[in-house]
């Protein structure tokens, strides 16, 4: 993996609402990973050209070859909430120029034909697989309770057949996302906790699972929560996990050290500056591609 210089900024990389025009890809950046402010007026920054044509859910990483990809949900929400059965991705050697769109259709997998649901992908390197790890909740016609999945890739195009990671039988299950604790060596698997429209998180020692039961709630807001993603403070033990608070047109921030015990960031100590997020994903960048975003896309 090519050498990155050090990296002090944060992307925020989201779309903005449920119309098909604000189901793109939006970015937001920041200096110290609680203000962000929008790029491009908050306008897309990419127009998806297959699939649905509209995306929700977006999560980018670097990559261990140096490039960025984008992973998101191929999704028109006019078409019905169970009415998608694909992910889209793209790749970019400068955050600037994303290439090489691909559909990854989950009907294609022996046991998935009839998908109605393939919501909300993330990806985690593993190091003992030399592959990436993307999860994500899938649901199907004859199972519409949608639980967790998970299948490897190395190239963002084609990924092994999905295999189950975690499931709640009876309850939906989404909007996975995993944090790992490099002191305890746990994995910390977040999910929208459906019941009370709250954060929960399951622990294991293994990426994959299995997850120990129970769940446990660790959301503080107030109001109802979904889409979490967590990231870490540059420089620092911090995590920080934001959450969509999608009845109030607002976001929430909470913070912790320990990935089980949070507490809630001031509303008046971070800020969306020009930004309607929704779901999304954070990425630590270097002062050089921060400029360049700022340059490209106006701030």
């Amino acid at each position: 993996m090519p050498k990155v210089s050090k990296c002090d900024k944060y992307l925020f990389v989201h779309f903005v609402g449920n119309e098909p025009e604000q189901e793109r890809i939006s970015f937001a950046v920041s200096e110290d990973g609680y203000n962000f402010k929008a790029l491009n007026n908050n306008e897309p920054v990419i127009m998806q050209t297959k699939g649905t044509r509209c995306c929700r859910d977006p999560f980018v990483l670097r990559g261990e070859d140096g490039y960025y990809y984008i992973i998101a949900t191929d999704m028109k929400c006019t078409d019905g909430w169970t009415s998608n059965h694909a992910l889209v991705t793209w790749k970019s050697a400068d955050l600037i120029n994303w290439t090489d769109e691909t559909i990854i259709d989950i009907r294609d997998y022996e046991g998935f034909e009839h998908c109605n649901r393939s919501w909300a992908p993330e990806v985690m390197w593993d190091k003992d697989k030399q592959a990436y790890f993307i999860y994500w909740a899938i649901s199907t016609e004859e199972n519409d309770c949608a639980a967790l999945y998970y299948a490897y890739t190395t190239d963002f195009k084609t990924i092994t057949q999905p295999q189950l990671l975690y499931e709640r039988k009876g309850i939906q299950t989404i909007d996975g996302d995993i944090g790992y604790n490099e002191k305890t060596g746990y994995y910390y698997l977040y999910f929208k906790h459906d019941e009370d429209q709250t954060i929960a998180y399951v622990k294991s020692k293994n990426l994959a699972g299995p997850y120990e039961e129970p769940s446990v709630v660790c959301s503080l807001s107030p109001n109802g929560v979904e889409g979490s993603t967590i990231y870490q403070i540059n420089g620092t033990d911090t995590f920080v996990m934001i959450m969509d608070e999608y009845g109030q047109g607002t976001f929430f921030m909470q913070q912790t050290t320990d990935f089980e015990n949070f507490k809630p960031v001031n509303r008046k100590s971070f800020s969306f500056e020009g930004v309607y997020p929704r779901h999304g994903s954070i990425v630590a960048i270097t002062d050089d591609e921060y400029d360049a975003l700022v340059k490209n896309y106006g701030i």
